[in-house]
């Protein structure tokens, strides 16, 4: 393809890439947006900028026998209810009603004597109280609703308590902040392995093994399977991806590319079972609630259709890949993201060839027999009943809560082994050395950290994206359309909030409570709104400044492009999200034609007749 017809074809990604790399340096965006955030929750503030929370309930009236007369629930003695339904429609008719607030409080209970009379305080004449206990001598709590409605008002960051509270949080903000650590400590496992040649080794042996047309694929799938070991994808995959692309002649910019969208724009794809879905279905299920308590969603009701999607997906990234990412990077001169003027190891200096030599084979040798024992050790821990890994953690399964400290040390333990063997270790010094250069290499994105925790934090205290993700989504909750039409706003405006408001589990516990009731009156499953949930918050993630993991890749892409800004990250990763959306909800539709089930107890429709008391 010509140079002009390439521009041509790309002349949008390219006129995107031009205006944003423009802008000042992404350490100088953040601080701007920070301080736009300051301004806007401060406008917010004195024009009172504010959403009361309502979910959308059924309009009852009491259920009657045959005579006309009230049918009394046997354990309350209150009528029963029914839904009114809307006679122009054949739907149960809805309210949007206000949801109060609800605080703790402990269950108390009146302190007796042995004759099981009241103990009476002798100061007030009253009967005396206690907490009650479980059986572990915790306070026991519940729920109370106040009659007060939920209103999510912003809150200024320019008045006293504001700035304090910017000024005392500074610090908090950025050793707090999710990727620091994370980068960090799984960044130094890889450095040190990359110093010592082992990553050079073990990438010319990957390319030996797999072929070249089926890079992307293979890459992709990774990518997309990562989400098994929560956010590690994020730090471990991209710079390997680059390398790997680079050592194959091919642009390193595609191979960062291809993983990114795998790891992040598939996040929510998965041939397996991850810590996502229980958390999801633990969501969807309250929502549910709303309209039936008893309804319980199964953390494997997405099963079928996430198998179904990590095979679309996978193909899907091959074809964006393949035929816009790599086509358009092809004329590309290699400062600006092309693909190198001959294919390099730029691990082991070797040049052009990717044989692997006498030496290397036996430091993988031995790399290899290292890399084994520690995940040995690690698979014991896990499995073994009373050993650190087994059994379940806060949130995920212990082992997945350990995933960053266990890749430091099956990166770092074969990195020092190969290095060893090799002769470049000779002695405890040399390993520090690697460590210490490992981690300068990083000092980037922790300056970027550091400027990004400050607005993410800013954005989320003067509560701009609780309004916003309220706001749209009642909106959306009172149009009156059919299921697919439904579902497909529903993933669009999931899409469009994900890139003020980042956090998949924030996000889905303010949507889960207006759509998950408000769509199971209209024949829609918790489960089907959950899936159509997933796909919106998936597919923007690679393009939102509020996806904390968005430094990494910017960093990684300025070790191969110097001058690369946020312009060249989102002209890149553009294709993915648009041709992503189109797909993935295709694909959903489709599953919604055919009837197919989405899983594990994952049925599309919910029936209210069948439902109703």
């Amino acid at each position: 393809m010509s140079d002009g017809a390439r521009q041509g074809r790309f002349s949008i990604l390219e006129r995107i890439e031009r205006v944003g790399n423009r802008l000042p340096d992404p350490i100088t965006l953040f601080i701007i947006a920070t301080v736009l955030v300051m301004g806007l929750s401060h406008l917010g503030d004195v024009l009172d900028w504010q959403v009361t929370e309502r979910r959308p309930v059924p309009v009852t009236e009491p259920l009657k026998d045959e005579q006309g007369e009230p049918v009394l629930d046997p354990d309350t003695g209150k009528p029963k209810q029914k839904p009114v339904i809307d006679p122009a429609t054949g739907e149960p008719r809805l309210e949007w009603d206000v949801v109060r607030e609800q605080r703790e409080q402990f269950v108390t209970r009146i302190v007796r004597d042995e004759a099981g009379e009241p103990v009476l305080d002798e100061h007030t004449g009253e009967p005396k109280s206690e907490v009650v206990r479980d059986a572990d001598g915790e306070p026991k709590v519940r729920m109370v609703e106040f009659d007060e409605p939920r209103i999510h008002a912003v809150r200024s960051l320019l008045t006293a308590d504001g700035i304090f509270w910017a000024l005392s949080h500074m610090v908090e903000n950025f050793v707090t902040f999710p990727p620091l650590g994370i980068v960090l400590v799984g960044m130094l496992g890889i450095g040190v392995a990359e110093r010592t040649g082992l990553i050079g080794a073990l990438l010319k042996g990957f390319m030996l093994i797999v072929p070249g047309r089926l890079l992307t694929p293979a890459v992709f799938f990774i990518g997309v399977m990562s989400s098994l070991g929560t956010d590690a994808g994020y730090v471990v995959l991209p710079p390997l991806a680059a390398a790997l692309y680079l050592a194959m002649g091919r642009s390193p910019l595609a191979g960062i590319a291809a993983v990114f969208a795998g790891v992040s724009a598939g996040f929510n794809a998965n041939l397996f079972i991850t810590g996502l879905d229980p958390m999801l279905a633990s969501l969807s299920t309250q929502g549910a609630a709303v309209i039936d308590p008893d309804y319980a969603v199964n953390p494997a009701s997405n099963w079928w259709f996430l198998i179904a999607s990590t095979v679309v997906i996978t193909l899907t990234g091959w074809f964006v890949t393949a035929r816009y990412v790599e086509r358009r990077l092809e004329g590309k001169p290699p400062e600006e993201g092309g693909p190198p003027r001959a294919a390099t190891d730029q691990f082991t200096g070797q040049g052009e060839t990717n044989s692997l030599g006498r030496d290397e084979r036996r430091g993988l040798t031995a790399a290899g027999a290292a890399m084994v024992l520690t995940l040995a050790g690690f698979l014991a821990m896990i499995l073994v009943p009373g050993m650190p890994l087994h059994g379940g953690g806060a949130a995920f399964d212990r082992w997945v809560e350990a995933i960053v400290p266990m890749l430091f040390f099956i990166f770092i333990i074969p990195g020092i082994v190969y290095g060893v063997v090799l002769g470049h270790l000779r002695n405890d010094r040399d390993v520090a050395k690697l460590m210490i250069d490992a981690m300068a290499a990083m000092a980037p994105i922790i300056v970027l950290a550091f400027v990004a925790a400050q607005f993410i934090n800013h954005f989320s205290y003067s509560g701009l994206d609780r309004v916003l993700a309220t706001a749209g989504g009642q909106w959306l909750g009172q149009l009156e359309a059919g299921p697919a039409l439904l579902i497909v706003a529903f993933i669009l405006v999931t899409l469009v909030f994900n890139l003020f408001m980042g956090s998949m589990s924030a996000k889905y516990a303010l949507f889960a409570p207006i759509f998950v009731p408000m769509f199971m009156l209209v024949g829609i499953s918790p489960e089907l709104t959950q899936a159509a949930y997933r796909i919106g918050d998936s597919v923007s993630n690679i393009i939102t400044p509020l996806n904390a993991y968005l430094i990494i890749i910017l960093m990684v892409m300025r070790q191969y492009i110097p001058g690369a800004g946020i312009g060249t990250l989102i002209a890149t990763m553009f294709p993915y999200t648009l041709v992503f959306t189109v797909v993935w909800t295709l694909l959903l539709l489709v599953w919604m034609a055919l009837g197919l089930p989405l899983g594990v107890d994952g049925q599309l429709w919910y029936d209210v007749a069948a439902a109703a008391p």
